[in-house]
């Protein structure tokens, strides 16, 4: 049978807000040129009576991207410099503040980017717009100091500084995924800011690799793995019609390790798990620890098959303890997005699904270059009950990536 495939192009007829402008700053090169091919897929192939007039000068390019470099000094000091002009235009700024694997050159020693060099270098980049561009959209799906975004004592509230320094800079909107805690918004509350959550990627990721899935209430569950990720669990648990169970950590507060409290135990919220497949959902997996804890909870009350769906798959400690865990049979699969750098070895592993973004960030750049509304974008839930009809009635093979 053939795949089924939806149609790519969105029907746009409004008039671009401005020549479209993709800056994919250092570490976010890959993605940029994924999110390009689209755009300029769809923008040769659209049809629109408009195309050829004043309004629309400049909408169908060989390529997107305008260049920015970036260089630096030899005492790590930089730069920021536009490779053309970006007068009236309208700009989206491409941002993976946890690639590790960029380095520069620091009093001759080999340097690796942190999040605050790349914060820095997309400072410069809007500085070296200077004011020029009709208006300027920062796509950073990773949220720079996301988990820096309330104060509980004498402590700096970072997330919330750096959204309100692009603000001040000339950012008009803000665009991340799963933000770990989307409240941190009320910082810029009259400026655009969007979270999005990926969940109908995980879902054609996970339908299109494993088969033989009954995704219904008798055989599947879905569980948050702390009280903060309810909100995720709750909507993926609503669109596929499953009950839901929740871990909470049981902490010591009167231990500081490695900047946080330790965890004591993971206690179970819910009913019984025994032969029920899990889906495990979180916006991130750090070092891992936490997700691989709740997995052999769940085993151990007999639970069936375990797939981690978790946006940024951060790895911090490695991959070994993963691999450890995927040879006892703690978990089935773990599918985390493109939208931050993955390791080559990451991509090798047998137990890995990467769930690509590009084409959705793509969506969302071509459909706000024209002023239209991201809101059929933002709630993926009739898009995941056709993909889930497809799969009941055809199985896996008609899944598309």
């Amino acid at each position: 049978m053939e795949p089924v495939r939806r149609h790519d192009k969105r029907t746009l007829d409004s008039i671009p807000a401005g020549s479209l402008g993709l800056i994919p700053l250092c570490g976010c090169e890959e993605m940029g040129k994924e999110v390009d091919y689209y755009l300029t897929q769809w923008r040769a192939e659209r049809e629109s009576e408009h195309k050829n007039s004043l309004a629309f000068a400049g909408y169908e390019r060989p390529t997107y991207i305008v260049n920015c470099d970036l260089p630096r000094f030899g005492t790590g000091e930089g730069k920021g410099v536009m490779k053309s002009s970006v007068r009236g235009m309208d700009l989206y700024i491409l941002v993976d503040v946890v690639n590790y694997s960029k380095t520069y050159k620091l009093f001759g020693q080999e340097n690796r980017m942190s999040p605050d060099d790349h914060f820095q270098n997309l400072k410069r980049s809007i500085a070296a717009i200077g004011g020029k561009a009709r208006r300027i959209t920062v796509i950073m799906p990773y949220l720079y100091e996301g988990r820096q975004h309330k104060r509980t004592m004498r402590e700096s509230l970072d997330c919330a500084i750096a959204l309100q320094e692009l603000v001040k800079m000339g950012v008009d909107n803000i665009i991340t995924f799963d933000a770990h805690d989307p409240r941190v918004q009320n910082a810029i509350p009259l400026s655009g800011f969007d979270t999005v959550q990926p969940v109908y990627q995980f879902i054609k990721g996970l339908l299109h690799h494993e088969a033989g899935l009954n995704i219904d209430a008798d055989h599947m569950m879905v569980i948050s793995p702390d009280e903060g990720g309810m909100k995720r669990a709750v909507y993926i648990a609503n669109v596929l019609g499953l009950d839901m169970g929740m871990f909470y950590k049981r902490r010591d507060y009167t231990r500081v390790v490695n900047g946080k409290n330790p965890i004591l135990a993971h206690e179970f919220l819910g009913s019984s798990v025994e032969g029920k497949d899990m889906i495990i959902i979180d916006d991130m997996i750090s070092s891992g620890e936490s997700v691989l804890e709740v997995a052999k909870g769940l085993k151990d009350r007999k639970a069936g098959r375990i797939f981690v769906f978790s946006t940024f798959g951060l790895f911090t400690q490695g991959l070994s303890v993963f691999d450890e865990a995927y040879k006892n049979g703690l978990f089935d699969r773990v599918l985390t997005t493109n939208l931050i750098y993955q390791t080559p070895e990451l991509l090798e592993r047998p137990w890995y699904i990467s769930c690509s973004m590009s084409k959705y960030i793509a969506y969302i750049i071509d459909t706000l270059n024209h002023d239209t509304s991201i809101s059929d974008l933002l709630d993926p839930s009739a898009r995941i009950r056709q993909i889930l009809t497809r799969y009941k009635e055809n199985g896996r093979n008609v899944i598309t990536d």
